[in-house]
């Protein structure tokens, strides 16, 4: 028969119907749980991926800072005005200078000299040389605040604010300009 009309009641599956849908739908939600459990692992994937470029873009922050942020060794030589290296790193120390009547101007220091006049003095950072020859390389310009600057004798020379003033080891501050 190949039409039915409405007063005909479907007949009932066969055996093998029935055992064909019900294996039909266990393979579907067994392919239903196969598809959340990968869904599962691609979000822990995601998040471990995730989680593990955080950790990367964090140590590689954390790496920079201490590159930038560490600290620099540099010796710092007393030199006079001809770039002279002098025995006595006393003459560039400010509070020497002020209390033996001198006084500190544009990065100089300026000792009096018996019977009138002054002598200048200042540092050398990074520079070399003996006593009484002139320094070798280095700058006369303060380095950077994260650098710790000693003098070949240990007194380490402290700055403050951006290297406009100085600063020795015993504590005085300097002056900037003149006095």
């Amino acid at each position: 028969m190949r039409f039915q009309d409405s007063n005909t009641q479907p007949r009932q599956p066969s055996l093998a119907e029935q055992r064909a849908r019900q294996q039909a739908l266990a393979q579907e939600e067994r392919d239903e749980e196969l598809a959340r459990q990968s869904d599962a692992k691609a979000a822990t994937r995601r998040k471990i991926l995730i989680g593990s470029g955080v950790t990367v873009g964090l140590v590689g922050l954390v790496a920079t800072f201490y590159t930038v942020a560490k600290t620099e060794n540099v010796t710092a030589v007393c030199t006079d005005k001809d770039g002279v290296v002098v025995q006595n790193d006393d003459y560039c120390d400010d509070n020497y200078v002020t209390s033996h009547g001198g006084y500190h101007s544009g990065g100089f220091l300026f000792l009096p000299i018996p019977g009138g006049g002054y002598n200048s003095y200042r540092y050398n950072y990074g520079g070399t040389g003996v006593v009484g020859q002139r320094v070798a390389g280095g700058s006369y310009d303060p380095p950077s605040a994260r650098t710790n600057v000693t003098t070949k004798s240990g007194k380490s020379v402290q700055r403050g604010g951006f290297g406009i003033s100085g600063k020795s080891g015993s504590g005085g501050s300097g002056k900037s300009g003149g006095s």
